[in-house]
Parts: structure tokens; sequence; C-alpha cells
């Protein structure tokens, strides 16, 4: 179960549940002077340019996570039909999220909610993408062209590298870094959003067979 503080887990659980609601509730980083030494780690977690590629231990750990992957698809089929896109996309995901220091029901959950899994959705204020990444972080810490926020993979390091770091400013608080990312901290109805929707995306023993 997430609590406010966030504990990476090797797997996690989910039960069935109904259809994703279309409505997205897209907020905004906000920009906010970085020391030096944080710019450089930041610039250096988005610039490695690792393809996507899951790498495993032993036979174990493979089939967890296509079971893992089999779940989820089935739950994101409603929004994403082509079993290709859902496979790119889900696989992108679990690295991504697993990279940061991150759990993958989580990241998916904020999908869920940033964007209702829209790749090309701009918010009011300018986030765009999949996690409704702010374009001044391209500028901070990226190569300048906010439009590469609407690439897959760069978006979903973005916004898994900015949450790690608010995670981080947070001592580990989820709901603090999550009203972070938002750009409402403090207020709960975003983390809260998230918290449900994360539960969404857990992975129960009846997934795992």
């Amino acid at each position: 179960m997430l609590t406010r503080r966030l504990f990476l887990r090797p797997a996690l659980a989910g039960l069935a549940w109904p259809l994703l609601p279309r409505a997205a509730h897209a907020g905004a980083q906000v920009e906010e002077p970085l020391a030096d030494s944080v710019r450089t780690a930041l610039t250096s977690a988005i610039a490695n340019s690792a393809p996507p590629v899951p790498v495993f231990g032993d036979t174990e750990a493979r089939l967890k996570y296509l079971r893992w992957l089999g779940a989820m698809s089935s739950r994101l089929m409603a929004r994403k039909s082509d079993w290709n896109e859902r496979r790119e996309f889900l696989q992108t995901v679990w690295y991504e999220s697993r990279r940061a220091g991150l759990e993958p029901s989580l990241v998916l959950g904020l999908i869920n909610v940033e964007s209702a899994f829209r790749k090309f959705a701009v918010s009011p204020v300018g986030a765009r993408g999949y996690m409704q990444v702010m374009p001044f972080w391209t500028r901070l810490i990226g190569n300048g062209d906010p439009s590469s926020l609407f690439h897959m993979q760069t978006n979903l390091r973005f916004g898994c590298v900015i949450l790690r770091h608010y995670l981080d400013r947070e001592a580990g608080d989820l709901y603090l870094a999550l009203g972070r990312y938002n750009g409402s901290r403090g207020r709960p109805a975003y983390p809260n959003a998230v918290f449900r929707s994360t539960k969404r995306w857990e992975w129960t023993h009846a997934d795992r067979g």
C-alpha cells in the first residue's frame, strides 16, 4: 500500500478495475533555482540515452515482468488498442520508473491523472505529454527543445527523473513530492487523486498467477 513515504519494492499488486475516467487533472511544476550539483545530476540522468530494454538476472525475473506486462496490457487496452503500442509504452514505463527508483504503479497512476494517457496532451499552462512536463525543464536539464517532450521515452524519462528529484527534496514524503510535481504542494486534492489512481495499477498475487 502506498503511504506518504515511498520505498522501492520489487513488485506491486492490483485488482481488476473499471475503465479509467477521461478527465485529467494536470498541473504545473514550478521553476525553481537548482544548485549546480543538482542540475548536473539531473542533466546526466536525462542525457543517458540507454534504450528502454529490460534486463533480467534470471528466468524467474523475466517471467515476473512478462506477467506484469500482460496484466497491465489488459487494463490499458481501452486506451491503447494496438498491442505493439501498449507493449512499447508499458515497457518504457517499467524501465524508466525502476531506473528512477519509483514504483511502476505510481507512474501509471500519475500518468492517468495528469494526461489520461494522452501522448500529445497540453495543459492550459503548457505542460506537455504523458507526464505533463513543463517546457522549462528542457532548458534547465535537457536539449532546450520543448517539442521533445512529445517523444514517449523522453517524456517518461523527464517525468520520472523530476518526480524522483522532488521526492529527494521532500525527504521521501510522497504526498509533498506529488504536490510539488503538480504545483499544488500542501493541498490534498492532487496527491489523493494519484493515490487512488495508483491502486488501479497495482499488481496482485492473483495477477502473478
